[in-house]
């Protein structure tokens, strides 16, 4: 690989505030990339559980408070739906 043209790799902390959960991982999101317009690019920090502190990434959804993970995702009723279609247009 060539030196200096890469993006710092280091822990970061993702914290979902909805569901209070956060993980730490590393990404190159807590260096201020141009994609990163997470709170980490604007210098927040978090102590963490080993005290050490991390740069911190808020984000609006995790796998604590997603309804495909979480088991509150609604299943819609297909039979229903043919049911009344045929209902309304008939069987030809």
């Amino acid at each position: 690989m060539r030196k200096d043209i890469h993006p710092q790799y280091g822990p970061v902390v993702f914290r979902d505030k909805a569901a209070g959960f956060a993980f730490l991982t590393r990404s190159t999101l807590a260096t201020g990339s141009a994609a990163a317009s997470s709170s980490a690019a604007d210098g927040r920090t978090v102590e963490w559980e080993d005290g050490r502190t991390y740069p911190v990434v808020d984000v609006e959804i995790s796998s604590a408070s997603h309804p495909f993970y979480t088991g509150t995702a609604r299943v819609m009723d297909t039979a229903g739906r043919v049911e009344r279609f045929e209902r309304r247009f008939g069987k030809r």
